[in-house]
Formats: structure tokens, sequence, C-alpha cells
């Protein structure tokens, strides 16, 4: 005889993920607790938070891998996960990444290539295709404003110095770093990664705006130009 499973509405009031928010606050639940809420709803088979603890599990319990998977992904290897559900947990994860890059918006002064990179990861780290940024800075290296200069494909995307230009001298920037993803995870700049340094750099120079470096983003790690030596 099949044991019955216990649905969550049967278990405890302090044990129910939505009235434990409410009894305990945000901070007790676990990650599984708060994905369970996004979803919903489990099945005949297990309950909202067994399934959620199932999602987590197939990325090793760990948010930033969850966030690379797609919505046809978990529609597709999760029993219970449809459409709308699906949609729910993407976007969920997404708002978080933007939640944290916009943390570092508010005039941030950037210091060292870290800065750098720690400011454009959330915004490029589950993307399957490169984006290039870039960042205009005051005299003082406070951050006056990003912008998305183009995105491309798997291994490459165009760049133009004198959209890059146009847009500098709009903000009254004094310098610009620029920074762009890997979608390999591989962090070493090919041929056309150092040639639009080179052009970034002299362009800038018969304006006055200064490239203060070039960061390549991989999978937890980065590349800089300026720590190598590489912008003169």
């Amino acid at each position: 005889m099949n044991k019955l499973k216990l649905r969550v509405k049967d278990w405890a009031e302090a044990d129910r993920p939505r009235e434990k928010i409410l009894l305990k606050g945000i901070n007790s639940l676990s990650d599984a607790e708060l994905l369970a809420i996004l979803i919903g709803s489990g099945s005949r088979e297990e309950t909202v938070v067994e399934l959620a603890q199932r999602i987590l599990a197939s990325a090793e319990n760990n948010l930033n891998l969850l966030g690379k998977f797609s919505v046809n992904q978990l529609i597709a290897n999760f029993k219970g996960i449809g459409e709308a559900k699906a949609v729910t947990i993407v976007a969920a994860l997404e708002l978080g990444k933007r939640r944290k890059a916009s943390e570092t918006i508010d005039r941030k002064k950037i210091v060292c290539s870290r800065d750098i990179y720690n400011y454009f990861y959330p915004l490029l780290c589950d993307l399957d295709h490169e984006e290039f940024w870039a960042l205009f800075l005051d005299r003082g290296n406070k951050i006056i404003d990003r912008m998305r200069i183009s995105q491309g494909g798997v291994s490459e995307t165009a760049f133009d110095s004198k959209l890059l230009l146009k847009e500098a001298m709009l903000r009254l920037a004094s310098g610009i770093v620029l920074c762009h993803n890997h979608p390999s995870g591989n962090i070493r700049p090919s041929r056309q990664d150092d040639q639009t340094t080179q052009k970034a750099t002299a362009a800038g120079r018969l304006v006055d705006i200064a490239l203060l470096d070039h960061i390549i983003v991989g999978d937890g790690n980065y590349f800089s130009y300026a720590d190598e030596g590489l912008i003169g």
C-alpha cells in the first residue's frame, strides 16, 4: 500500500514556507523554501519543497549555477515545472542579479580591476553570448553611467570606437572602462580583443578621454589589460 505524501498545507504552520516568513522572517527560510514559494505547488509524488530541493540539487545547490538554467531547460528536466513556473523562477533569479548590479551604480568609485569585475560579473556571468559594455567615469574615477555598446554571438561581438567616444563625450566623461564576457569561460584575450583595446586607446587620446582598463569576464575570474601593463 502506497504511503500518502504529506502535503505542505498539512505541515505545522511554522514549517510552511509562506507562513514561516510571517512568523520568523525571510532570513529563516532555506534556499529551497524560497524557491518553493516561487513554484507555488508540487505534485502527487512530491511536495513543492521537495521539488525545489531537486531543482537546487541539479545545480549543485548553487544559485549562480541555477541562474544559468533557461525556461526550456527547467520545463524539460523537471516534472511539475510548466512554462509559468519556469518563467517565474528565471525572472526571480534575473531580478536578484539586477539588484546586485544596481547596488554598485550609485556613483561608485573605481579604484582597481577587481571593482570593475565585481560590477559587471552579475550582468555578464549567465550569458551564452558576448556583450560589450562601457563605464564612463569622471575625473575622480566615479561612475557617471554605463552602456552596453554591442552584443554578438558565442565567440565575438562588434565594437564601434566612434560610438564609444560619442557616448563618452555626451556624458562629459574623463575616463572609460571597457568590459566584455567570454561565454566559454576562457579569459585569454583574442587578437580581436587586443585590436579593440588598441583602437579605443588611440581614439580616446584624440579627445583626451583615457581608456583606463579593459576587462574580460570569465566564469568566476577575469583578465585585466591594465593589470598586465597592456594599456599605455
